[in-house]
């Protein structure tokens, strides 16, 4: 690994197994066994979904890069196989410096330990001899800002406090890369803005800054790279104001592919009311031909027009079609929408 690069990714897959019943699972491991011993290939009792394909990347040390994408993009997932909590499907990243990850509430506790207790446990799995979370402890504790709740099980501690005490731990032990997924959302706005500043005075330092957030302003302000990912692969690559503009052109056009939806729906919904119009008023004509069959041959169309606009059959109307019938969705577009 070159040493200007604090993390290298390369051709990075994962591919999830979707089985439609729980008992198939079990029966794809033993078929495949047997089969195998035959000489045969097992049929496949489920579906693969790519959560990511192919992805490659580098990032120098010191460097900031945020992970932008709509939910299901698979940026949760990239920062799983960067931290090395889930194993890769196929490719590989390499790093080999301290890495500190805040990857969804509560991960790395234990909620039967007290936050005292867990604060050891998560300094042991970084790298962090007793002596060394010693010094850092008053530390962590200060910026945590729980009290005497650092002595109580963590299954006891609200969403905040979690974040709070987890957060702490990662920032205090100053770690070579900080990788932080969306968890600073559950805090409240002064505990943010002081993780922010934390952050920047990190990224200051020298440290690698890893950030997953909805929040387009807080990437282009804390970093200066960015990557989008789109249904599993990197879609753009480049600085965060770039990359920020993209997303929202893809934002747009998802947008606007769902009203044009809309659109059809409502223009299928009219024409289907106009049909059923069309034959209550053939209906009424039959029956009025039953019930009149010696004048109804020179009145039919007389009646039917007269028919259609009485109040009766505007109020027997209502209940068969989507508003008034007066005005027809023929298309949807967005105005003042053009993007910075």
């Amino acid at each position: 690994m070159c040493s200007d690069f604090a993390i290298q990714v390369k051709n990075l897959s994962k591919c999830y197994q979707i089985y439609d019943r729980p008992s198939d699972r079990l029966k794809q491991s033993i078929y495949t066994g047997l089969r195998r011993l035959v000489g045969q290939n097992a049929k496949p009792l489920f579906r693969e979904f790519w959560a990511l394909r192919d992805i490659t990347f580098d990032i120098v040390k010191g460097e900031s890069v945020g992970i932008i994408g709509q939910n299901g993009s698979g940026k949760s997932t990239l920062l799983q196989l960067i931290c090395g909590t889930l194993n890769a499907t196929s490719g590989t990243v390499k790093s080999n410096v301290r890495v500190a990850a805040l990857l969804e509430l509560g991960s790395g506790f234990n909620p039967e330990f007290t936050g005292r207790e867990n604060v050891y446990m998560n300094g042991a799995v970084l790298g962090l001899s007793e002596a060394e979370i010693n010094d850092r402890f008053d530390e962590i504790l200060t910026f945590a800002d729980i009290g005497e709740f650092i002595d109580q099980p963590t299954k006891t501690y609200s969403s905040g406090m979690l974040v709070r005490l987890a957060f702490a731990v990662q920032v205090c032990i100053e770690p070579d890369i900080l990788i932080v997924d969306e968890a600073l959302a559950v805090g409240d706005a002064l505990f943010q803005k002081r993780c922010f500043e934390r952050m920047d005075r990190l990224r200051t330092n020298g440290t690698t800054l890893l950030f997953v957030s909805h929040d387009q302003e807080s990437v282009r302000t804390m970093t200066n790279k960015a990557i989008f990912l789109e249904h599993g692969v990197v879609k753009f690559s480049g600085t965060s104001a770039d990359a920020l503009l993209e997303y929202r052109k893809s934002l747009h056009e998802v947008e606007s592919k769902r009203l044009s939806q809309v659109a059809e729906h409502l223009k299928e919904k009219a024409r289907q009311a106009r049909v059923a119009t069309q034959e209550k008023i053939q209906q009424a004509a039959a029956e009025e031909e039953k019930l009149e069959p010696s004048t109804a041959q020179d009145n039919t169309a007389v009646a039917v027009s007269e028919d259609s606009t009485t109040p009766a059959f505007s109020e027997r109307l209502k209940a068969y079609s989507f508003g008034d019938l007066d005005a027809e969705v023929l298309d949807v577009s967005l105005f003042n929408a053009e993007l910075a």
